[in-house]
């Protein structure tokens, strides 16, 4: 068991919680609490760490799972130290990064109607994350960022996405534009959610091949990128209302795509 917070584990812990060069160095990011470790791939879980209180209880629940990986005991103090959180579940674990390339996403699924959601900018972990988490219910087939996104791999970030991390592809894109260039190659029609929008988003059909463009929560989308889009969209607001939060706006809009393909219209 550990017990010293001097315990390089505790240090490892603490630098891929703290810093994304650090992340990025060990193709590795902390995953933290039960629900998050439960639906976490066995296969991709590098190390867990349970806290002492919480090991019996842990081990009834996911005994099986937890045998087949490795798997250190450290004291309440020690695991109080090496959590993110406010209230420790007592579990945590170090998780292998993800690798996905365009080609990759747009080759998962045989049907055309395809949908994702491009980013620009954006920089709030809990709206990144809720974008995910939306991502995935609506069917989204993955999420394109560009490369001033924030880190997906922050814990806030993580804890966000409540395990969409595991299921949604996505990629950082050095060039936004080249990667709207594929989608549209592949019969992908580009919206750019705009005030300057000409319909409203309700008006359109998003029955095929589908990407939503969102810009950065201050400033939207710069107007090169928005230049890039099929059409642009608005979505109509009362009162003096100028926005929407980034994350509000992406749901909003996969969600009348998903409504669109349930009800076949």
């Amino acid at each position: 068991m550990i017990t010293s917070l001097q315990n390089r584990a505790v240090k490892e812990v603490s630098a891929l919680l703290g810093k994304k060069k650090e992340r990025d160095r060990r193709g590795l990011f902390v995953v933290e609490g039960v629900k998050l470790f439960g639906e976490a791939p066995s296969e991709r879980i590098a190390q867990v760490y349970l806290s002492q209180s919480a090991r019996a209880q842990l081990m009834a629940q996911y005994g099986e799972k937890l045998k087949a990986l490795p798997c250190e005991v450290v004291s309440d103090e020690v695991f109080a130290k090496m959590s993110d959180t406010v209230t420790p579940q007592g579990i945590l674990c170090l998780v292998r990064q993800y690798s996905y390339n365009i080609e990759e996403m747009l080759s998962k699924r045989k049907k055309k109607r395809m949908l994702f959601i491009i980013l620009e900018d954006i920089q709030d972990p809990g709206n990144l994350g809720t974008i995910f988490r939306t991502a995935e219910a609506a069917g989204a087939d993955g999420v394109i960022m560009s490369a001033k996104t924030a880190d997906l791999y922050n814990p806030k970030t993580i804890r966000s996405t409540m395990g969409s991390i595991y299921r949604v592809p996505f990629l950082y894109a050095e060039s936004l534009g080249a990667a709207l260039e594929t989608l549209k190659k592949h019969g992908v029609r580009i919206f750019a959610a705009h005030l300057s929008g000409k319909d409203n988003y309700d008006a359109c059909d998003y029955s095929k091949g589908t990407a939503f463009l969102i810009g950065n929560e201050g400033r939207g989308l710069q107007e090169e990128t928005a230049a890039l889009a099929d059409e642009r969209i608005r979505l109509p607001m009362e009162g003096q209302v100028e926005s929407l939060n980034a994350a509000v706006a992406s749901s909003i809009l996969l969600y009348e795509a998903y409504r669109q393909r349930r009800s076949g219209l």
